[in-house]
């Protein structure tokens, strides 16, 4: 956080905008200020602040439709709001168009000073977020796999002792489920961990270019081979080769990945020299291998050498306590991408979330979570930032395996109820006061708005200083 900053003060009663001027200039801040939106959205273009303290009834062009102007122009410089009116339909409009927060007039200057170093302490974070994420963008480390299923939890413990050998091994489960993830994993926790990680996906290339990808060619090896080229297997040589989607492997390939698996040697493709390999080969398929060695479709000697040790992936699906975790991990990571200040999911929209079957497993989730960035214009990731298939009840023929979900959606009913009672309580205990209930629960003024709207709590609010 910067120790000085540019502030834009934008009220329209003049002994307003001096008290917070004389008041923020003598704590070592730059002020400019601004009577109405229209004035204001002419300062915010020509000189950018750090960030914008801004009444909401105001002439000519209120603080809401400023908000947004300035919110399409410089999406990554808070906004906070002022009213003398306490209503919630109001804060959380403001919160829903971007506002960083919401400040009740008469407030507290030492607050407001809070609030808005908060704001720019935020936006120096998430600046830094997205610099080590570009950083990252090509490393590896075991924190990768976000969980707390114990199924889930089971695969990470096999896969870790997994790493320590130098077996073969074959990763099953359902697409966008993380096996490239385990993958990974084992070479970045095995001794091979200096070596390269490679992948090939066998599906997405005809036969005769996947063999040219895994064992490469000689110069004239076939027309258009103007080079001699080294495969997959050779580059893969002292670390791991990870052949992805390995069910849609051509038998004639097949047996020739046998020999790779057995000797770990192999010739390129018009050569005749024998090329030695030291490589560990980690295949993964959505698809039921032994049950495609019994039809013919894949080959049984092959099948064995993969499947020396095997892990299952379970679908998310079976794992429904990790979809908070992930969904918000993926919205710091995408918010941060598209230089977005959004820092929650609105509990509506993580019970959505959470009641979908996915049956495109965490890949889908991941999608999700980016389009509601994308389509979202507020602190907070709402039910209609989600696809419309979200919001529908799940089909009623999911797997048995779903009763665990339900079982929990009751325990958050109760969980809910008692949340709201307590909030009455309390904001009748301290006469409505709702900075001083949001102190009293633990929780942020921000979150007790949203909180309010939530229940429909339709509490009378006093002076909340």
């Amino acid at each position: 956080m910067k120790p000085s900053y540019r502030i834009l003060i934008v009220d329209d009663e003049d002994n307003v905008r001096r008290m917070l001027s004389t008041a923020f200039t003598l704590s070592g801040q730059e002020t400019f200020c601004a009577r109405d939106g229209s004035e204001a959205i002419r300062l915010f273009t020509d000189h950018p602040p750090d960030v914008v303290l801004m009444d909401i009834r105001m002439p000519v062009l209120n603080g809401i439709e400023a908000l947004q102007q300035m919110h399409a122009q410089h999406p990554r410089i808070p906004v906070i709001l002022m009213t003398a009116y306490a209503e919630v339909e109001t804060a959380v409009e403001a919160l829903r168009c971007g506002a960083f927060d919401y400040i009740i007039k008469p407030f507290d200057l030492d607050e407001l000073h809070i609030v808005i170093q908060r704001a720019l302490a935020l936006e120096s974070m998430k600046q830094e977020i997205s610099s080590l994420h570009k950083a990252l963008t090509d490393s590896w480390q075991w924190g990768h796999i976000l969980t707390t299923s114990p199924n889930m939890m089971e695969v990470c413990r096999d896969t870790a002792k997994i790493a320590l050998s130098q077996a073969s091994v074959l990763i099953s489960g359902e697409s966008g489920t993380g096996k490239e993830l385990i993958a990974r994993a084992i070479h970045y926790n095995s001794r091979r961990a200096a070596g390269p990680f490679i992948k090939v996906n066998c599906a997405a290339l005809p036969e005769s270019l996947l063999e040219s990808e895994l064992f490469g060619h000689e110069k004239g090896a076939f027309t258009g081979a103007q080079v001699q080229r080294r495969g997959l297997f050779e580059r893969a040589h002292q670390g791991t080769l990870l052949l992805d989607e390995v069910g849609e492997m051509p038998l004639t390939l097949q047996a020739k990945l046998l020999r790779v698996l057995q000797e770990r040697e192999f010739e390129r493709l018009g050569g005749h020299q024998t090329i030695q390999v030291d490589i560990r080969i980690v295949a993964a398929t959505n698809r039921n291998l032994a049950a495609m060695v019994e039809d013919g479709s894949f080959r049984q000697d092959v099948f064995y050498r993969l499947n020396v040790i095997h892990l299952e992936i379970p679908p998310l699906r079976e794992r429904p306590q990790d979809i908070p975790l992930l969904a918000n991990h993926f919205l710091q990571k995408f918010s941060a991408e598209n230089q977005r200040d959004i820092i929650d999911i609105d509990p509506a929209a993580l019970a959505c979330l959470c009641a979908w079957h996915w049956p495109g497993n965490i890949r889908e989730l991941s999608n999700v979570i980016e389009r509601a960035v994308i389509m979202s214009t507020g602190a907070l990731i709402f039910t209609d930032d989600l696809p419309a298939q979200l919001l529908s009840p799940p089909p009623a023929d999911i797997d048995e395996k779903r009763s665990a979900v339900g079982e929990e959606r009751n325990l958050k009913d109760e969980m809910k109820r008692y949340e709201k009672k307590l909030i009455i309580e309390t904001l009748e205990h301290y006469d409505g006061n709702r900075t001083h209930c949001a102190l009293a629960l633990g929780i942020s003024r921000r979150a007790l708005m949203y909180k309010l709207q939530e229940y429909d709590i339709c509490q009378p609010s006093r002076s909340d200083t």
